[in-house]
């Protein structure tokens, strides 16, 4: 089971992120649990690239490289803005940035409100993992606003 909140909340901000689940008392088959390890790492490297002053276009060319198998299924961003607003700025995966407007250039910035994100999965595959985390960019880096966990069956 999957979901991708994008909930408006208090005074109308936005909160969005993505987590699945393995349902039943089943263990999850390797292939499952490869999926969920790449989605996971996906998404913790891409916030450890997280600083301010740091370029969009920097941070698209040095964000997490899929193995070529997962690039057709992969999202449509590695990363974008949210608050009282969603999706602004888009951050595109590697090698993507190219055919992006240029309205998404810029800088990150302290006090800016990211959601970074993963979708792994195969063409013909059958099975996928969508993962999300906020985080707000910090004098140092980021910080994960999101207090649930993900699922250490999964990794």
């Amino acid at each position: 089971m999957a979901f991708d909140t994008d909930m408006v909340g208090t005074y109308g901000y936005c909160a969005d992120v993505s987590r699945i689940w393995l349902c039943g008392d089943v263990e999850p088959t390797a292939r499952q649990r490869e999926l969920y390890k790449v989605a996971y790492e996906e998404v913790l490297y891409n916030m450890s690239l997280i600083k301010p002053g740091l370029d969009i276009r920097e941070l698209s060319e040095l964000s997490f490289k899929l193995d070529e198998k997962y690039q057709e299924q992969r999202y449509g961003v590695m990363a974008h803005g949210v608050g009282l607003c969603d999706e602004y700025p888009a951050i595109m995966p590697r090698g993507s940035y190219d055919d992006v407007i240029a309205e998404n250039d810029g800088v990150l910035k302290s006090g800016m409100t990211l959601c970074v994100e993963s979708y792994i999965g195969e063409v013909g595959g059958g099975e996928g993992v969508k993962l999300k985390d906020q985080v707000v960019v910090t004098e140092t880096g980021c910080e994960n606003i999101v207090r649930y966990p993900f699922e250490e069956n999964l990794l």
